[in-house]
Order: structure tokens, then sequence, then C-alpha cells
């Protein structure tokens, strides 16, 4: 059968419904998953879009048809599928999500168990299987239910002290996603007031974009804060697999120094352990870091990138500017909502507001990605190392020219013609300076 062929991506399977990927292609991928896995039984769930259910159904369908059995464990986060695939020790699970992508899109993270650990599947590993067709033939469908809640809220609850968590005052924002089910079940248990915002799973999406970074995503969660004179906020992108802190002004708070935060808190519980981060991270990153006496570890940008850096590592945690942050006891997987549990606990034994907590970590002037539409990609890469042959060149993820004052990575979109800038400069002034050099 056609499939389209753009959906199967580096990291997962992603598209527009029902005109990219649908129930058709759902079938087929099922089949490829278990032939690729070898999984005889594949545990499945889906986020708040409107397209879940049928996908999932027809994804079940093709899992069974070559031979696997499925368990679904319904409607929830995307850390719900990858605890019901550690915690129980399946195989291997598919959660049917388009994470932060706008309303129209669906697709599947898909992960399988290797000895301990968790593997991601990368959806491009699936195509050849595909394409070459060789499935067995079957049409029944063999889909048992299964509740994780309450084992999954004593897990994610095991990394705080609920003595220790002070009555904070919060806005939590979960963009019409699936992350108001998890705060719901939690917060009876918080000695927390809530100021719940977006809570009821939509995936119309109708109040904001499911990606908090989205222009105007974050107004009204900044709004509430002000006039409920919040402690802080929380606003959770489609999947809650993403976090972003917002401080008592409702200014976000960029999402690497989230970062150091959490790492500060897991560090001093587990000393010396290594904090993985990405290469567009403030330097402000390693320097604390190793103060602290932990080990940085940068890897690539995206987010397996950063979880593949931790496991070779040891490390504890890791993450990243896009507000994803990884936990060595959660499977080395991503959680939004670990990361609110303890950064409730991080403020609670911690009396400045978050605003003070946060300028101590960030001495650097920092600006956000610029993106720039370019065609010839590597030609202008050449260009750039050539032109700053003076400066600490490293390649680890496109090009990174460090001076004692100032650095700056520029690298390349795997997907799209567009050449991505970050830049951190000691000032204001040089920061705008170099942005404006550079730019040009």
């Amino acid at each position: 059968m056609e499939i389209n062929t753009a959906i199967f991506k580096s990291y997962d399977v992603r598209g527009i419904y029902p005109k990219e990927l649908n129930e058709k292609a759902a079938f087929e991928i099922g089949r490829a998953f278990i032939k690729h896995t070898g999984a005889k039984e594949v545990v499945v769930a889906y986020d708040a879009r409107l397209s879940g259910p049928g996908l999932l159904m027809a994804l079940a369908k093709g899992i069974c048809a070559e031979g696997g059995k499925t368990y679904n464990i319904g409607q929830g986060l995307t850390e719900c599928l990858y605890y019901a695939t550690g915690a129980y020790d399946f195989p291997a699970g598919i959660m049917v999500t388009a994470s932060h992508n706008p309303k129209e899109y669906n697709g599947f993270k898909m992960l399988k168990r290797v000895d301990k650990n968790l593997e991601v599947i990368r959806g491009k590993d699936l195509l050849p299987l595909i394409q070459d067709g060789q499935f067995k033939e079957g049409e029944s469908v063999d889909l048992e239910k299964k509740d994780i809640w309450s084992d999954y809220l004593k897990h994610v609850l095991s990394f705080v002290d609920l003595a220790e968590v002070m009555p904070l005052k919060i806005a939590i924002d979960t963009s019409n996603g699936a992350g108001g089910l998890a705060i719901e079940r939690l917060k009876d248990r918080l000695p927390c007031e809530i100021i719940p915002l977006n809570f009821n799973p939509d995936g119309n999406f109708p109040n904001h974009s499911p990606n908090p970074l989205e222009p105007g995503s974050a107004d009204k969660i900044g709004e509430t804060i002000r006039k409920e004179k919040a402690d802080f906020g929380l606003i959770f992108d489609g999947d809650a697999d993403r976090v972003f802190l917002v401080d008592e002004t409702g200014q976000m708070v960029r999402a690497d120094l989230t970062l150091l935060l959490l790492a500060k808190y897991f560090l001093q519980k587990n000393p010396g352990m290594a904090v993985a981060y990405n290469a567009i991270c403030s330097k402000a990153v390693p320097e604390f870091v190793e103060k602290w006496g932990g080990k940085p570890i940068p890897t690539k940008v995206g987010f397996v990138n950063v979880r593949d850096g931790l496991m070779k590592n040891n490390g504890i945690m890791g993450g990243e500017v896009s507000g994803h942050y990884c936990f060595k006891d959660n499977f080395y997987m991503d959680s939004g909502i670990i990361s609110f549990l303890t950064l409730l606990q991080i403020f609670s034994k911690d009396s400045r507001r978050v605003s003070e907590v946060v300028k101590e970590l960030s001495p650097y002037a920092k600006a956000s990605e610029i993106n720039f539409q370019i065609e010839d990609k590597q030609a202008v890469m050449e260009k750039i190392k050539q032109k700053y042959t003076d400066g600490q060149q490293d390649f680890l993820d496109g090009v990174t020219v460090s001076y004692p004052n100032w650095w700056f990575n520029v690298r390349a979109s795997n997907t799209e013609p567009l050449l991505r800038l970050t830049i951190e400069a000691d000032t204001e002034d040089l920061l705008k300076e170099k942005t404006n050099e550079l730019t040009a």
C-alpha cells in the first residue's frame, strides 16, 4: 500500500491526520514494529488528540496481525507509557502522540526494552520493512486494558519528600493536553494551592497552542500569576513530557536555567554524578555543574541525544533548552511531572522569589535561537568556519565557536532549509553587537 514516507522521522513517526498519517498507515506501522522489535507484547496509550483512539485501535490491529498482543493503558501522558513499559517489564511500548505539534498532527513515539533500559525506536527504522511488505495475514485484535495510575503516582512521588513541601501557591497550565490527568490525581496529596488552567484534555486545543514556546501560549498563565499573587507557575506541552517554569512576575524562565535548578538538587543527593546538557545550553550549565562537584556531559541537540549522553556516562539527570528533563531513576526517560514535583521541593527549601534564585544562575546574556532560511546550508557553514578561525572551534553539533567573553553555535536543521543560530555573551551590549554581526 502507498504510505507517505515523510512521516518517518529521525526519532519518531509524525504527520498531519488523516492526509499524511491515517488508520491504514497505523496498521502497517504496527506490523512493522513487531517485525523490527520481535516483541510479543506491546503496551500502548494515547494523549488528548482527537485522532488518538482510532489510530491506537488500527495500530493494535497491526500489532496483533503480526503475532503480538497489546495492553492498553488508555489516555495519559507520554511518561505514563514510559513508566508502564519500564516498570512492568513489557518488551515494547508505543505512545500515540504528536507532542507539541498543532492539533491537525498525530504520531507515534516508540520504545523497546534492552536489558533494564528503554531504547527509542526511530521512525525511519520501520520504513524499509513497510516498503518490503513481507507481513503475515491477520485481522483479529487482542487488546487488554491495564490501569497503571496508582503505581505511576507512587513512582513520581518517590522523587520527593512531601513532608518538606511548603503550602505554595502555583498556577499550572496543562495546555488542554494530557498533563491535567496527572495533576488532578496528585493535587489532593500536595499541601499546595493549585490554580488550574486548561486542565480538560481537548484535542482542539481551544485556548492556545500545545507548544508553550509559541507566541501567546504563556500569556494567560503570566496574567494569572500576577493577579493571584502566585509563587510561580508551570506550563506543560500537549503530552506533558516538557514543562516550563514561569516566575512570580509572569516571565517564562529559560529551560537551561531550570535544568540548573534541577541539577543542583539531584547533585546534592547524588554527589559527583554526571549531568547531560545539549550544545546550545548556556555555558553557565557546565560551569555550575562543575562548581557543585558534578560532571558536565555535552551532547548534540535533541532529547534522544541528551538521554544517550546520560546513559553512557551513568549520569543522574539531563535536560535541554526545549524543556525536556530526563532522570536516571525514571528509566533515563523524560518526565514533566517529576520535574514539577522536584521544583516544588526546591522552592519550598529556598525562601527567595523564583526570579532571584534564577538570576543567580544566569550570569550571561543569551539570545533565543534565530532561524535563517538558507538553501545551501553547507556553504554558509564553511564561510563561518573560515571567518572565525581565531576562536576555539568545536564540531559536536554544527559549529560552536568560543571566545573569552562570548560564543555562538550554528547548526543545520535536519528537516528544513534552515540554519539555527544561538549566541551568548558576557554583556547585553556585546550580545547585541555579535547578533548583528552574525545576522549580517
